[in-house]
């Protein structure tokens, strides 16, 4: 038997889920009765496949960016360290068709995009490192699967 972890992913059986899939991971309630909600944007299949490094640091930029055009309260989009997906956070939005919808035309954003904001030494802390023909590659490889987001595990 396997011990129960603090951190919600290692608990989670990455043999068994089916990337891509937009998946949510839990919800907290602050004091105040606010609720942030957690997701598990999988781009990449684990242990399979990954991004690699300069394509997702453009994609990260682009979506974080381009994300809060289309829903508001994003508290933060940040890539996992196994360069397979991304971890959104929300506040007070339950509705899985509007994050669905919000990744959906932030995807088309960034294959539209001619840049890479805030790709210099000022507001990036490795700006050399950068591909937005990687991020385009990505977001379209995800767009594909599109249909298929809401399945984590297939049967």
């Amino acid at each position: 038997m396997v011990e129960k972890m603090n951190v919600e992913s290692f608990n989670l059986d990455h043999t068994k889920v089916k990337a891509p899939y937009v998946r949510l991971v839990g919800v907290t309630t602050g004091q105040n009765g606010d609720k942030v909600y957690k997701y598990d944007i999988r781009f990449k299949q684990p242990n399979k496949e990954h991004m690699d490094m300069a394509g997702l640091h453009s994609i990260e930029h682009l979506m974080a960016e381009k994300i809060r055009n289309h829903i508001d309260n994003v508290l933060d989009i940040s890539p996992m360290g196994c360069q397979t997906g991304f971890y959104l956070a929300v506040l007070n939005n339950d509705s899985f068709e509007d994050i669905v919808d919000a990744l959906d035309k932030t995807l088309q954003d960034v294959l539209e995009a001619d840049e890479v904001p805030a790709c210099n030494e000022v507001q990036c802390g490795w700006a050399a490192n950068h591909s937005l023909e990687g991020a385009k590659e990505i977001a379209s490889s995800m767009l594909e699967g599109k249909d298929e987001w809401h399945i984590v595990f297939p049967e």
